[in-house]
């Protein structure tokens, strides 16, 4: 298994935190993995997006040019990427903040309504999370739910910890939806 996915969206919509989430689960799992974070100087409201690697073998190259998974929040994001996504790959977007349409056939696109599902589990910040637990729904194999779970403890700021049961929460009904 080897799954190259690029989180994007804008800044302060919680993309890094996604992809070192990731990381940090599948590495507790005994996955090999990478993550590249790549942010524009205005950060909150710039573009930012990051470039993980998940493998069952040593990744080789941290670069992803062409992802096999892409997830994205929003509309700059989705152009920017639906055409880089890999022959059999898995675009998945949040069609709360995304007005596109794919017109590819050569790869699976799903939409997540992530503002939605994040506001209606109570906290409309945490989009990020049900776009992770509906990645995870669809790819099970980039780590556990549970592992995930466990991550935000390692990875959310110390700032940050008490948003940790909404995460949970919102990841979880992200993963139902």
């Amino acid at each position: 298994m080897k799954e190259e996915i690029v989180f994007a969206g804008f800044g302060g919509q919680g993309v890094l935190l996604m992809g070192k989430l990731l990381c940090v689960a599948a590495m507790e799992e005994g996955k090999y993995v990478s993550h590249i974070p790549s942010y524009g100087a205005e950060m909150r409201g710039g573009t930012a997006n990051c470039q993980v690697v998940i493998s069952d073998e040593e990744v080789a190259s941290p670069i992803v040019a062409h992802p096999s998974i892409a997830v994205v929040l929003n509309t700059p994001s989705f152009a920017k990427f639906e055409p880089k996504v890999k022959n059999g790959g898995l675009l998945l977007y949040n069609s709360s903040l995304v007005d596109l349409r794919s017109e590819r056939t050569d790869i699976t696109v799903v939409d997540v309504a992530a503002n939605n599902i994040a506001e209606d589990a109570g906290s409309g910040r945490a989009a990020n999370m049900a776009a992770i637990g509906k990645l995870l729904k669809l790819k099970p194999d980039l780590c556990s739910l549970d592992g995930v779970i466990q991550a935000l403890e390692k990875v959310v700021s110390a700032r940050n910890k008490k948003l940790n049961e909404v995460n949970e929460k919102v990841l979880k009904a992200g993963f139902a939806a």
